[in-house]
């Protein structure tokens, strides 16, 4: 979002003043509320800075700092999708001691989208009425927004729909309680059709709201309200108040995961009946992968984009972000030495076609007779993949900035003639389930034991320290390769695959450096919409619930899941009937789970599904700390051949998800220091 910065000394609202000689004259330094609101440009500016403090999720968020400009992104890495390179052995979904400090920030907030509310009428006339009823829609606009960021943390929030004054106000009126989760939610919808009903359909200016993105918004809050009370997992009492701060009152889970889920689908079903937006197709062509590919990853960075619906700009100097630093793969490592801050999983691209599968939907990397299959090159494996794929992760030996990303885990010198046998094997013993206490430095093909003649396999530690290989061409290879991955430099491909959306292939290398990237985020898109009806409309038909006149929720979700994977360049779906049931519903929030992958969306997902405690992800649950996969390519001198040896990550990264999570603890100081705001009950 490309918002001005406006440097004000101070800034006093509700017109308070101070002076050392007359009370009653304000200071010369103070902006008032008839200097911002008296003009286009001063209430442009009061906007400024209410959007400056919006809590998007985008570069400048980090599930451990919050929204305090943390450039420091990790937006897979709790999620399963990727694995942080500054992530510890265990990674938990949200860590470190800020997570408490949205609360004051959202306050705040939503002090000043309450201010708006009650001072604009006194200025009315020096707007349009089509001006003047946006200005209140922009209030309702971002009042939704915090509640709904709130809610998704706490359940239950305080609910202040005016601006409460000290000492105009008593000491028990500035007692608000928390709301239950029913009631916060109610709130946020109400907010948002309140905003929808006065916004303008277009945004007077780059980067404000408009109906259409609160529709959007909309959509996605209720589809979290409602799946959140399809699956009332945790509910409490609280202590102070007795009211159900967190989760739903059993026995109406039915009747309120309609209720949200119907307001979330006619939300995206308005969005999509406008025809103001469409999958971002310019450069596609139908069975071209190599246009598929460029198509997927141009729309990230076109700002004239028919799919965004809301984007975040940055701009250097003033407003710069870090991503491209922290993600570069490690042999195009900018001046500040960081890359491969973020490097999706295995597990993650197992989810995408175009590539051989074991039954079990794994990736094939052994033949019939437990061999490692053989390549002629290194990006042989996934030539077939689909370009989405490719236009999120960068893949071993795949081109980016004119150069093939090198990605070797090491070298294999035995004889390969009749093929070679897993890797992993100590003492005779092959054992991929214990592979969390296992490194190559320790198989016996790197050590030369059991059936192995002497050393047969070379490695590279970091960077820079290589065990460096002959070739029989005369030629030098080192074991590793420039991108990694290593197993002590961790600013290396530790999964054996980078990260390619968001990152900029044009930026110059001189540039890449800490906070000096500038390109878009784009926070709401079109895809998002179609998932969105998809989803609710699938949801509602398991609950019983009537599609509206003239839709049929199947048919409305086969068509977006179809056109998304069109455009993605996936295998197609067959008919309506693959998206109908529990198992279709698998596959509708598959395809979110990838198309929305490093967007932000997708922990929240995990958790309104209630399912981040409980899944099993290579034998073990989340709750226990999740082991993920990479897939690790090896280069075999003998036969001038790659394999790959898939395995669970080497540096035993794990991702824990526990149920508590599913809500944020009250920040303890704001409830010892309250007669009625109630911890989480349980905590």
């Amino acid at each position: 979002m490309k918002i001005k910065n406006y440097i004000i000394g101070l800034i006093v609202f509700g017109g308070l003043s101070v002076s050392c000689n007359d009370l009653d004259i304000p200071p010369m330094n103070v902006i008032q509320d008839k200097d911002l609101f008296g003009s286009i440009d001063g209430a442009m500016i009061y906007l400024s800075r209410m959007y400056s403090q919006m809590p998007y999720h985008d570069f400048k968020y980090s599930p451990n700092r919050q929204f305090f400009d943390d450039w420091l992104v990790t937006p897979g890495a709790n999620s399963g999708q990727s694995l942080a390179r500054d992530g510890g052995e265990a990674m938990t979904s949200e860590g470190g001691s800020r997570n408490g400090a949205y609360w004051t920030r959202a306050f705040e907030l939503l002090r000043d989208a309450n201010h708006l509310l009650e001072v604009a009428p006194d200025y009315k006339s020096n707007f349009t009425e089509m001006l003047y009823n946006h200005l209140l829609g922009e209030a309702y606009y971002t009042r939704a927004i915090v509640y709904y960021a709130l809610a998704q943390r706490y359940g239950g929030m305080p609910i202040v729909t005016e601006v409460l004054k000290y000492p105009e106000n008593s000491a028990d009126a500035l007692e608000v309680p928390r709301s239950s989760e029913e009631e916060t939610w109610n709130q946020v919808l109400a907010d948002f059709d309140k905003a929808i009903e006065l916004l303008m359909p277009v945004s007077p200016k780059v980067g404000l709201s408009n109906k259409y993105v609160a529709l959007a918004f909309k959509s996605e809050a209720m589809l979290y309200a409602g799946t959140v009370a399809k699956y009332n997992r945790i509910t409490g009492l609280g202590q102070k108040t007795g009211v159900r701060v967190i989760g739903f009152d059993p026995g109406r889970e039915t009747e309120l995961a309609k209720k949200y889920l119907l307001e979330s689908y006619n939300a995206a079903r308005t969005v999509m009946k406008s025809n103001i937006y469409s999958l971002y197709k310019k450069k596609w062509a139908a069975n071209d992968k190599a246009a598929q590919y460029q198509n997927m990853v141009d729309m990230f960075s076109d700002e004239s984009s028919s799919e965004t619906i809301l984007l975040r700009q940055y701009v250097w100097p003033n407003n710069p972000h870090g991503y491209d630093s922290y993600n570069i793969p490690r042999q195009l490592m900018g001046g500040n030495g960081y890359s491969a801050g973020n490097c999706p999983t295995l597990d993650f691209v197992e989810l995408f076609d175009g590539f051989d599968k074991n039954p079990d939907g794994t990736i094939k990397v052994f033949d019939d007779k437990g061999k490692y299959l053989m390549f002629d090159n290194v990006t042989d494996l996934f030539k077939d993949a689909e370009p989405r794929l490719k236009a999120y992760v960068i893949l071993p030996g795949e081109v980016f900035k004119g150069e093939a990303i090198e990605i070797r885990r090491g070298i294999f010198t035995g004889d390969a003639s009749n093929g070679i046998d897993p890797l992993l094997t100590i003492n005779g013993k092959t054992d991929y389930e214990t592979a969390p206490s296992q490194r190559y430095t320790n198989v016996d093909a790197y050590v030369g034991r059991g059936a192995f003649s002497g050393k047969q396999l070379y490695l590279s530690p970091n960077g820079t320290l290589h065990e460096i290989v002959p070739l029989k061409n005369g030629t030098q290879m080192n074991a590793g390769g420039k991108s990694g991955p290593f197993t002590s430099d961790m600013t290396a491909a530790i999964t054996g695959f980078t990260i390619r959306k968001w990152l900029n292939e044009g930026m110059a290398q001189s540039l890449v450096l800490e906070g000096r990237s500038e390109q878009p985020f784009v926070l709401m898109r079109y895809a998002e919409i179609l998932l969105n009806a998809a989803e609710a409309g699938a949801e509602l038909k398991l609950l019983g619930a009537s599609a509206p006149a003239g839709d049929d929720f199947m048919q409305i979700a086969y068509e977006a899941i179809r056109d998304i994977r069109e455009r993605a360049g996936a295998d197609p779906l067959k008919s309506a009937a693959d998206v109908e049931g529990d198992a279709g519903l698998q596959i509708i929030r598959k395809e979110r789970y990838k198309e929305l992958a490093f967007e932000w969306k997708s922990l929240w997902d995990i958790r309104r599904w209630r399912i981040q405690h409980s899944v099993n992800i290579n034998g073990r649950t989340q709750s226990d700390g999740a082991y993920y996969k990479g897939l690790y390519p090896f280069y075999a001198s003998d036969v001038d051949k790659w394999f790959f040896d898939a395995r669970i990550q080497e540096d035993n990264k794990r991702f824990r998800l526990t149920e508590n999570e599913y809500y944020f603890a009250i920040p303890s100081g704001e409830v010892s220091k309250s007669n009625v705001i109630d911890q989480q009950p349980g905590r």
